[in-house]
């Protein structure tokens, strides 16, 4: 671990506590208590801080706002479930994939603060299915029958939405986002369309997320972006493994960054490092680096640990060690594509356990979402991701289709990895495209058909 990482801050708070059932919360799961739980903290912090307390109980809420200095700490047999009325989530100019865009207000959500928390055992459950589309083919047929009898809509490529407004909300809100047009009313007919992610924590210093789960997210479920001093231990991510942009993590142009003992379920990438895209990416210049993530499980998700593709602002000094990838469909995951720039380098892995991985064990691709002979070779420019300076120590994967993929472009090879003491039992051993300066060190790849 990098010294800088050693020297994560993490909050402190004054011995001062505010119950939310002393500002009128009811916690039988019919009544709203967005009022009370907001007024609970902003007293907290006019007072200078403290602790605002979530007991046992079923909590309805709207969005909850954070402060600085506040903790925001929840009681063993909490549930805080959030409203499925879009209505209550007001639309803010926000960021998202690396974007400027107008947003969903996010069900947890705080800006510029310092000092802020969130603790505990209990659980916070932001309703997600209220928000998210579903695909037919992820779905039994009595499941998929029962979801569109429910009501929404199915459109011609057999996706579910849960209005008209949110299944034509894309096309619109991204000709919107095309002209730069960001203000807020042209893009409220589409609000069931613009899910919000259940934590969205923007230039914030020392936060603390320690022991709460999160789960079931309209979209992404937890986002620090711009963050500095941030500690995530002992949280449970959870999202159905079908949900739509059902990330778990993702950790976006944040620095000094401490997260370790987590346990994720998710529908997309579980642990996932970003730090914009494209030249809005590029010109905020604000990279991931100096990060720790160790000691984490993960159950389902598109890859155990993740880098990009959304990396334009740069991501460098990583550490991440000591996790076990189970089931998940890639292992250790780097994607990219032309036209995003940036440089991903000196990330440091070791100690990995993964078992039924369904694609690849280890994939560093440079053709998200494109195929490699639609494009020909190009110039250089600073539209070229670059990753480089990459070990990859003491791992181990049992049963995966490919061992390692690695798939560079033909004007900028991947290069400077290190393989060192890795095990690997697949289908496809290793892969090797536009690659430079390759280290395989004491590894062993046994074929192995499933």
């Amino acid at each position: 671990m990098t010294e800088k990482v050693q020297t994560v801050q993490v909050p402190d708070f004054p011995n001062r506590h505010y119950v939310i059932t002393e500002f009128g919360a009811l916690g039988d799961g019919i009544h709203s208590n967005t009022a009370a739980i907001n007024k609970a903290i902003e007293v907290c912090a006019a007072a200078g801080g403290g602790t605002v307390v979530i007991p046992r109980g079923i909590w309805l809420t709207g969005p909850i706002q954070l402060k600085s200095r506040v903790r925001l700490h929840t009681e063993e047999g909490a549930l805080v479930t959030f409203s499925r009325k879009w209505e209550e989530y007001p639309l803010i100019l926000s960021n998202y994939e690396g974007l400027k865009a107008v947003r969903a207000m996010p069900a947890l959500y705080g800006e510029q603060l310092h000092q802020v928390a969130i603790t505990g055992k209990g659980i916070f459950d932001g309703s997600g299915d209220a928000w998210r589309p579903v695909r037919k083919y992820e779905m039994t047929e009595q499941v998929w029958n029962d979801i569109v009898e429910s009501g929404g809509v199915v459109d011609d490529n057999d996706l579910w939405w849960p209005t008209e407004e949110a299944m034509i909300g894309r096309k619109r809100t991204e000709a919107l986002q095309a002209e730069g047009n960001y203000e807020i009313a042209q893009y409220e007919p589409y609000q069931v369309y613009l899910r919000p992610v259940l934590l969205g924590l923007t230039a914030c210093t020392e936060v603390l997320l320690d022991g709460p789960t999160f789960q079931n997210s309209g979209s992404w479920c937890l986002h620090p972006r711009l963050c500095e001093h941030v500690t995530i231990r002992n949280v449970k991510v959870r999202n159905p493994w079908y949900s739509v942009n059902g990330d778990g993590l993702d950790l976006e142009s944040c620095r000094f960054a401490n997260i370790h003992d987590c346990m994720f379920d998710v529908g997309d990438d579980a642990i996932c490092l970003k730090s914009g895209k494209n030249l809005q990416g590029r010109e905020a210049a604000a990279p991931t680096e100096y990060v720790s993530i160790r000691n984490c499980t993960v159950y389902h998700g598109h890859g155990g640990f993740t880098v990009g593709s959304e990396m334009s602002g740069d991501i460098r000094h990583v550490d991440v060690s000591d996790c076990t990838f189970i089931g998940t469909d890639n292992g250790l995951r780097f994607k990219s594509t032309r036209g995003r720039g940036g440089i991903v380098e000196h990330i440091q892995i070791a100690n990995i356990q993964m078992k039924d991985i369904i694609h690849s064990a280890i994939v560093f691709d440079m053709y998200y979402e494109i195929k490699q002979d639609e494009v020909d070779r190009v110039e250089v420019t600073d539209e070229t991701p670059c990753f480089c300076h990459i070990s990859i120590k003491d791992t181990v994967s049992e049963g995966s289709s490919k061992g390692i993929f690695i798939r560079g472009l033909p004007e900028m090879p991947i290069h400077d990895l290190h393989f060192e003491r890795v095990t690997v039992a697949a289908e496809t051993g290793i892969v090797c495209i536009d690659a430079q300066n390759i280290l395989f060190q004491d590894v062993h790849i046994t074929r192995e058909i499933r």
